[in-house]
C-alpha cells in the first residue's frame, strides 16, 4: 500500500488526461478577476486531510477556481464554504473556512478525495477520464478500510460502488442515490450519500444547511463520536 505522501505525489504528476491538463492550465493562466493577484496550482489536487481518519469524502473533482487555484480539496469556493462549515460544527474540523493552502486548516478523523483529481470544464469529467482515475481512488479506498465513506452527489455514489462490487464489498443490486440514502458495505465502511454542496444544489433550495449538518450528525453516530 502506498504512503498518503507517495499516493498524493502521484496525483499531482499525473498526465493522463489531456484535455482536463490543458484546461487546467489553461485556467491557472487566464484567471478569473478577482484572482488576478494569485498563483493558481494548476495541476491534480491531491487528497487532504488525516490519513488516519475514519471518516472519508468522495468529491467530484476540483473547481476551477477554487481548487485548482488553491490546490487543495473544496478550498476556496461556495462549495467549501459549506463542507468546511458543516465538518467544523460537527468536530471533524479545527475551523470553518478554508480559503488557502497556507490557513492552518487541519481535518480532525477525516480525509477528502475525489471520483476526478482535475478540474473538467463544465465540471463534468468524461467516463474515460474519469476512468483514468480510477486507481487513485483505488488506492485511497486500500487506506480507509472501515468507519463511513460519505459520497457527495450521484458521481461519487456509483463510483464507490463500482469500487465496492469489483472487490467483493458489494454484491446485490446498486442501492438507489439519495440525500441520506446508506449502505453498509461488506465487511468494510458504511456508505452514506448527499446531495453535492454546489451552487446549483445550495441556492436552489434542494439541499439547506440543516440537511447537510444532519449527514454529519449521522456520520458522528456511525462513528461512536457521540
Amino acid at each position: 500500500m502506498a504512503t498518503w505522501k507517495d499516493l498524493n505525489q502521484r496525483i499531482t504528476a499525473c498526465d493522463a488526461c489531456p484535455r482536463l491538463r490543458a484546461h487546467c492550465q489553461t485556467i491557472a493562466k487566464e484567471k478569473r478577476r478577482a484572482y488576478q493577484s494569485c498563483d493558481y496550482w494548476g495541476r491534480p489536487v491531491p487528497n487532504f486531510g488525516d490519513p488516519r481518519g475514519r471518516l472519508l469524502i468522495v468529491g467530484l473533482a476540483p473547481a476551477a477556481h477554487g481548487a485548482n487555484r488553491t490546490g487543495r480539496m473544496f478550498t476556496g469556493d461556495r462549495s467549501g464554504e459549506w463542507l468546511f462549515r458543516a465538518l467544523h460544527k460537527a468536530g471533524f474540523a479545527n475551523q470553518p473556512t478554508s480559503q488557502s493552502a497556507e490557513d492552518g486548516l487541519k481535518l480532525v478523523d477525516c480525509a477528502i478525495t475525489a471520483v476526478a483529481h482535475c478540474a473538467p470544464p463544465d465540471n463534468q469529467p468524461t467516463p474515460a477520464e474519469i476512468a483514468n482515475c480510477r486507481g487513485f481512488l483505488q488506492a485511497t479506498f486500500a487506506r480507509f478500510a472501515g468507519g463511513v465513506w460519505l459520497a457527495l452527489g450521484k458521481i461519487a455514489w456509483d463510483a464507490v460502488l463500482r469500487e465496492a462490487s469489483a472487490t467483493g464489498r458489494w454484491t446485490a443490486r446498486r442501492p438507489k442515490f439519495g440525500h441520506g440514502a446508506e449502505a453498509c458495505l461488506l465487511g468494510g465502511p458504511v456508505l452514506l450519500g448527499s446531495f453535492h454542496p454546489s451552487q446549483q444544489n445550495t441556492f436552489t433550495g434542494r439541499l439547506t444547511e440543516p440537511m447537510f449538518d444532519e449527514i454529519f450528525v449521522r456520520a458522528n453516530v456511525l462513528l461512536g463520536r457521540t
